[in-house]
């Protein structure tokens, strides 16, 4: 499949790849030297995908200095340098940056990389096999759900973890005569569709809005992140196991009526294409569907509108007990290009170690992909933080795993930003499907 790829356009990412393709050139870093500094340092260049002033730039910048002042830096004689490159908007800029430098031959050493996007980096030549580079000890203490891999390889080392769930403002539930029926809710005994529904209709009139799905998101990865677990719940189906078809698949008639579902919410006035990014925070809505980073939002900067009367609530069980949730958030990965292999394995072990991944996830709100981070946290039970760690462990599923992962995710984020002008659901499914699977059926000729 890889030398097909040298000659493959591949959506998001643009890569012509010719024979810069690790395994269809020369192999990683042409041959090249590692860059040396005056005092012998072997530098290690890093490329993130935030701003060094937000909360999370601010956290790899405090654990690259303290790597570049460890022990472990000067005996190894190693520095690291970040170059802070800001995710845009829609978030394909930093993407397409890596196909441009991978083509260039200036791929820096480690790179962050959404998870989703591991078969698709690694088909590409933009990632390295980690696994034999990597400590054993490390790579057992990330969750299963979290690792990077890919054929039998390793592929990058979790950040941090992701789930998502639905906020909810006790306030307005309270004064519905709706709390006693949510406020206990765990991930064993989460509410199921129907009850969701039914609780939307009850808050209808009583705020301005039941729930903000943050349908107004599908221009990026988000809309795919925080919806396809309502799909999955519902027996909806993506792709089929080895990623390559989607014809039978997402456009089943599961995954159709699930998309439906989405829409008959919309119509009924439970939530809107509409909706205030800020309606939650600002007491205006009863619930929000966001991930862990909104703790913090929450916490520094909207305490005055909530205080602390919010909770989280797990995703709904769809019928036969079926439930899901989102997993997968951004990794540190070696590339193809590295030239200082060794040097570079031993910063990512310290990038995600477990103090590491305790600093970073105390500035993000998201929960750890380590096992030994989340002893350290010890949350409490009953805790929104608790909540998205157990909904994790006990109904996480991944996104779909896909060496064409930038078009499945367009082909789904076309279909929920569709929606917003026609109830026509299953034709636009039936489009969607059509389209991605000429886009699949590129990377088998």
């Amino acid at each position: 499949m890889k030398k097909k790829l040298c000659t493959l356009l591949s959506g998001v990412l643009a890569l012509s790849l010719g024979a810069t393709l690790f395994g269809c050139g020369e192999g990683p870093g042409g041959g090249d030297e590692p860059t040396v500094d005056e005092s012998g340092n072997t530098i290690i260049k890093i490329m993130v995908h935030v701003a060094q002033q937000s909360p999370e730039g601010m956290a790899y910048n405090r654990i690259t200095d303290e790597f570049n002042a460890s022990q472990t830096a000067k005996d190894n004689k190693i520095r690291v340098r970040v170059n802070y490159n800001p995710r845009s908007t829609t978030g394909t800029g930093y993407e397409t940056e890596l196909g441009n430098m991978l083509n260039q031959g200036t791929l820096p050493d480690i790179v962050t990389f959404d998870a989703p996007n591991t078969w698709s980096y690694a088909e590409a030549g933009i990632l390295a096999d980690v696994s034999e580079l990597i400590s054993e000890e490390t790579q057992n203490d990330f969750f299963e759900i979290s690792k990077n891999t890919y054929e039998g390889g390793l592929f990058g080392l979790p950040i941090q973890e992701s789930s998502a769930g639905i906020y909810y403002n006790k306030a307005i539930f309270r004064n519905a005569g709706l709390l006693g029926r949510v406020e206990n809710m765990t991930a064993d005994n989460a509410w199921t569709v129907a009850e969701f529904e039914d609780i939307c209709n009850s808050l209808k009139g009583r705020c301005d809005l039941p729930v903000d799905l943050q349908l107004y998101k599908a221009a990026d990865e988000t809309a795919t992140y925080l919806l396809y677990p309502f799909i999955l719940a519902q027996g909806g189906t993506f792709l089929s196991e080895d990623g390559m078809t989607a014809t039978g698949y997402l456009n089943s008639p599961f995954t159709v009526a699930a998309f439906q579902k989405i829409r008959n919410w919309v119509d009924s006035g439970y939530t809107s294409y509409d909706a205030s990014d800020v309606g939650f925070y600002t007491g205006k809505y009863a619930m929000y569907l966001s991930s862990g980073w909104s703790i913090p939002e929450i916490r520094n900067k909207y305490r005055e509108q909530l205080g602390d009367d919010w909770g989280i609530l797990p995703y709904p069980k769809g019928g036969a007990n079926q439930a899901a949730s989102a997993t997968g958030s951004w990794s540190f990965g070696m590339t193809t290009q590295c030239r200082a292999t060794e040097q570079a394995a031993l910063v990512l072990e310290w990038l995600v170690s477990t103090e590491s991944s305790v600093s970073i996830t105390d500035a993000t709100g998201m929960i750890p992909a380590r096992q030994s981070a989340i002893t350290v946290k010890n949350y409490t039970p009953g805790s929104p933080e608790f909540l998205l760690y157990d909904q994790l462990n006990k109904t996480g599923k991944t996104r779909p795993g896909t060496i064409a992962y930038p078009e499945f995710s367009s082909a789904f984020r076309g279909i929920v930003n569709d929606m917003r002008n026609s109830g026509n659901v299953s034709s636009i499914v039936s489009t969607k499907t059509t389209e991605l699977q000429g886009n699949l059926d590129r990377y088998q000729r």
